[in-house]
């Protein structure tokens, strides 16, 4: 898996804080980018409170990029990322899981101290 950082005011990203797309994610993201109806500058990735374990996982494709973004290349994928959700997702790993009971973005993040029963929120 692939990584480039292309534009960021943040110094050079390590393995440590390298995010991971999955195959099956990169290919999830490329049909939601080939299916927008409006122009995509990237997907974000982003933490934003609530869940019942405090925080929770957003992705959304963008249609334009925010100046204090770091922006990075993964696997073909301009992955974008806010100041704040960058602190936290150092080694995450974002999976697409399509099974009979479950489809949707799977996320593994080694810096969660804790998290619901569900996956979908954690704490730090």
């Amino acid at each position: 898996m692939a990584w480039a950082l292309l534009n960021s005011g943040k110094p050079h990203l390590g393995e440590a804080t390298m995010i991971t797309l999955t195959p099956n994610a990169v290919k999830a993201i490329n049909r939601f980018v080939r299916t927008s109806e409006k122009p995509v500058a990237g997907l974000r990735i982003l933490i934003q409170g609530g869940g019942c374990s405090g925080f929770q996982y957003g992705l959304r494709l963008e249609e334009e990029q925010q100046m204090d973004d770091t922006e990075l290349l993964i696997d073909g994928v301009k992955v974008l990322v806010d100041p704040i959700s960058y602190t936290m997702l150092g080694g995450l790993t974002v999976d697409f899981i399509e099974t009979l009971t479950h489809t949707g973005f799977k996320f593994d993040n080694p810096n969660a101290t804790s998290k619901c029963s569900c996956g979908s929120s954690f704490s730090v």
